[in-house]
């Protein structure tokens, strides 16, 4: 089997954090969470933070080539850095892992054609 073809049975994984901020710390919560996922390397494939309007609710999914990845990211740098946004939820997040089991991106939109 060639290489490309294994690497499209390879699966992410998604963890995933839900919780919500004390009021009127979702801003501060922000800046910490941004400053502590710069510092992921190996392994790291991207990050959302969501947050339900009007509200100090979201959700926090960092998405990771293998679970392990996300082990050897925790460096003392992130890990003080996610003790500082701990004060900041009104009670602590449910998180969990997830293995991604479908991935869709964007279509192409259309162009209009020129013999229109």
């Amino acid at each position: 089997m060639s290489a490309e073809f294994l690497d499209c049975l390879q699966h992410k994984y998604a963890y995933v954090a839900i919780g919500e901020f004390k009021p009127g710390r979702f801003a501060e919560a922000q800046r910490l969470y941004e400053k502590a996922v710069s510092t992921y390397k190996q392994g790291f494939k991207g990050a959302f933070l969501l947050q339900k309007p009007n509200s100090d609710e979201g959700i926090a999914v960092i998405m990771w080539e293998k679970i392990e990845d996300m082990e050897a990211n925790q460096s003392e740098i992130a890990q003080a850095i996610l003790e500082q946004m701990a004060p900041l939820f009104s009670q602590p997040p449910v998180t969990d892992f997830y293995e991604v089991c479908s991935e869709i991106g964007a279509y192409p939109e259309e162009t209009p054609s020129l013999e229109s």
